[in-house]
């Protein structure tokens, strides 16, 4: 993966996600990043995943590199607590139990068939038409997937029927630097 972000860069967003989430909830000051960091300034995807007691409360990101990371994780913290349609809105007394998950993108590059796609290595992203779903590559070990129903729910997530992989549906894949905040969910 190009522009590996180190130990201290991961830090730094981890601590953006939480300050910023805090933020939104409770009233203070918004986080922010140094503003010479290239790596957290350039241009990259991003997903933001929250966890409230092991429980999954929040996924949101943009899969494409439209924002500078650390603006695009800033953004996506608050999407995943409080705009998730999926969830209840994180309030303030969950802060504390809250763990936070960050997935940086690769950008995605379509495939020749769907025996490229590489459970724990791929995120995949399934289209057709309009319709488009995309799981990041820790979600079909999490679940003890393999290939055939990460794709299916792939096509599932995109409201497609669950073989659309087979007949002509688009699949892209993506890899992901995933990292957590230490605790029962990282």
């Amino acid at each position: 993966m190009n522009d590996f972000l180190d130990e201290t860069r991961q830090s730094a967003l981890l601590r953006l996600a939480r300050e910023t989430i805090a933020a939104h909830l409770l009233p203070q000051e918004p986080a922010s990043v140094r503003a010479d960091d290239p790596l957290l300034n350039g241009k990259r995807g991003a997903f933001v995943t929250l966890h409230v007691d092991g429980e999954l409360r929040g996924c949101i990101g943009y899969p494409l590199p439209v924002k500078p990371l650390a603006q695009a994780v800033s953004e996506m913290a608050v999407a995943a607590a409080s705009e998730d349609y999926r969830f209840a809105s994180i309030s303030g007394d969950e802060l504390n139990r809250l763990r936070i998950e960050i997935s940086v993108l690769t950008l995605p590059r379509p495939i020749d068939s769907p025996e490229d796609v590489e459970v724990g290595r791929h995120g995949i992203i399934i289209s057709r038409g309009r319709q488009q779903g995309l799981l990041l590559p820790q979600v079909p070990v999490e679940y003890g997937w393999d290939r055939e129903t990460y794709l299916g729910h792939g096509c599932l997530k995109a409201g497609l029927p669950d073989d659309a992989w087979k007949t002509g549906a688009r699949i892209e894949v993506f890899e992901a630097q995933v990292f957590s905040e230490p605790g029962e969910n990282a």
